[in-house]
């Protein structure tokens, strides 16, 4: 096998990163209190759309961020409810 570059990144282009944030905090949003990993899958997933944010422009998604750590400190803590409150809070500041 030849490989002569690695594969490039889908780093969501243009606004294509809203929709592809939306879908993944509601997938976080209905698998946080599963059994089996639903948590940590949850809270990874929001850990990824938090990244993903900042690196396209952190200044823009500052109250989204700020909304999806609070939403992962509640999951962590169990407060389930809570955490799904936030995430709605930061996909409806997707815009």
């Amino acid at each position: 096998m030849e490989i002569l570059h690695p594969k490039e990144l889908d780093t969501h282009p243009g606004e294509e990163i809203v929709a592809w944030a939306r879908e993944q905090l509601g997938i976080a949003g209905s698998i946080l209190d599963n059994p089996g990993g639903g948590l940590l899958f949850a809270t990874q997933t929001i850990g990824q759309v938090c990244s993903g944010l900042s690196e396209r422009d952190a200044a823009r998604w500052k109250d989204v961020i700020d909304a999806l750590g609070q939403a992962e400190d509640a999951a962590v803590r169990r407060e389930f409810d809570t955490a799904r409150r936030l995430l709605d809070d930061a996909a409806a500041k997707l815009r």
